[in-house]
């Protein structure tokens, strides 16, 4: 019996062994990030959360096997100066894929550029680094995910430039929007109105919450990540330069004079955007916008 015992134990680590170099998920146990738990016990599990996720082997999307051209935009896409890849971020498609193989989609129609060094409104101003700014020092492409006000979360996107990146500020909902509302519903007070899609992801820290992107992907590369990447909108055509707004950014009036740059950029008349400036999009269309 004791023999026989020991063959089954054996077996099983044997077949435990070689599902994970497969690639394949083991799904005993399988969790996702949750962005709807409370500070403190998201921040109790991020530790284990992270060193799950990097522990398995990488598993590989079902949108790479597919019979169509990949969409997915690589390390020469984020490889540019700041200013110029938060346009060029505009009207392209950030995808999450959940632990369950579903993905969630939405068009990017605002962001915000923060050039690093002298940009005082930037978290690397100075050229200071961090333990949380550290991604802002990454190779370009390298997610930046931070906490404000201790419970909510923005993405950030590395571009060329030391200690550069493009905050994601607001998305228009393409898939998934069920499954959006459930995650943004999680954070909202029970019996509060039911969220049109244009309002799910129409803010930085709404947009983390509906795409249910956590803490722990700070420092990943969205080049080559298996969970959340950058696509091609192969349904519009990208935005002509008379589309694109530039505004200042938000948030950051007590910052004097780099309040008042025009890094922000929204695509004009989209009900997605989050803060509308008619006086930034008069500028814009009369032609005297300096960036």
């Amino acid at each position: 019996m004791m023999a026989g015992r020991k063959r089954k134990v054996q077996d099983l680590a044997v077949a435990t062994a070689t599902h994970t170099e497969s690639g394949l998920p083991l799904r005993r146990n399988q969790t996702e990030p949750n962005c709807g738990a409370s500070p403190a016990k998201l921040k109790s599990q991020q530790p284990l959360l992270c060193e799950s996720v990097q522990s398995l082997e990488p598993e590989r999307s079902h949108y790479f096997n597919n019979n169509e051209p990949q969409r997915r935009l690589g390390q020469d896409f984020f490889n540019q100066p700041c200013i110029s890849l938060a346009k060029a971020f505009l009207g392209k498609v950030l995808v999450r894929r959940r632990a369950d193989g579903s993905e969630l989609r939405g068009r990017i129609v605002e962001t915000e550029a923060y050039l690093g060094g002298e940009d005082k409104a930037s978290h690397s101003a100075g050229g200071k680094r961090t333990e949380r700014n550290t991604a802002m020092f990454m190779k370009p492409g390298t997610i930046y995910v931070y906490p404000i006000y201790g419970i909510y979360l923005c993405m950030n996107v590395s571009s060329e430039g030391e200690g550069a990146a493009v905050l994601l500020r607001s998305l228009e909902p393409l898939q998934g929007q069920p499954a959006m509302r459930e995650l943004r519903a999680a954070r909202r007070k029970e019996g509060a109105w039911q969220l049109k899609d244009k309002d799910l992801c129409n803010g930085p820290s709404k947009l983390c919450q509906a795409l249910n992107i956590p803490r722990c992907f700070d420092r990943r590369d969205l080049a080559s990540d298996t969970e959340v990447w950058l696509e091609d909108d192969q349904n519009t055509s990208p935005p002509k330069p008379q589309d694109i707004v530039s505004a200042p950014r938000v948030g950051i009036e007590s910052h004097g004079e780099w309040a008042k740059k025009p890094w922000r950029f929204y695509l004009r008349g989209h009900p997605c955007v989050s803060v509308v400036n008619k006086e930034a999009e008069r500028r814009s269309l009369s032609g005297k916008e300096t960036v």
